[in-house]
């Protein structure tokens, strides 16, 4: 019944968010919002040129519109909503084999706390991007830093290794 002919039936379970999920969403969420607000309250005194892109080291190598900064909104927005989504349909995510019917809500609920994680990474970046924008943009501020990329991305691979690991610890 729960595998059938390589075609996986997987059951839809309703597992309510953990505490933790629930601060992070408030965290994650509640900073970005804080960031578009920073925006709007300085919209009048962005300059005209921001920056559109920034290399590796951190540093400006592309200039653009100050409507440009409405793009991040609109993708952390996005990417907020389809990550909600698919963390409410753990049964469609991917799994080993060995996912079975004692084991299946521990994987639903891994899975899911992983990607609530990355989720709420991604808009904390979003909302940093945001900021250093703007401040780059006004002149208080060079740069992202050198470290911004590297912190990131190791920030990033340790979380997917971690949840990775977890995973791997179910029976």
């Amino acid at each position: 019944m729960f595998l059938n002919n390589n075609l996986p039936y997987r059951p839809i379970l309703h597992i309510p968010k953990t505490k933790i999920e629930k601060i992070s969403d408030i965290i994650g969420f509640g900073l970005f919002v804080l960031s578009v607000l920073y925006v709007l309250i300085n919209w009048n005194v962005i300059p005209e040129q921001i920056p559109g892109h920034f290399n590796a080291s951190g540093d400006v190598d592309r200039w653009g519109s100050k409507y440009e900064i409405v793009i991040l909104p609109i993708i952390g927005t996005f990417q907020f909503v389809l990550m909600s989504l698919l963390e409410k349909a753990p049964h469609m995510h991917n799994y080993p084999k060995r996912l079975n019917e004692t084991n299946v809500e521990q994987f639903y609920l891994q899975s899911r706390k992983l990607l609530n994680v990355v989720k709420n990474i991604c808009l904390l970046l979003f909302a940093y991007l945001i900021i250093q924008i703007v401040r780059v943009s006004k002149g208080d501020i060079q740069s992202l830093g050198v470290g911004f990329m590297p912190i990131f991305l190791l920030v990033i691979t340790s979380v997917i290794i971690f949840g990775i690991y977890q995973q791997k610890k179910i029976k």
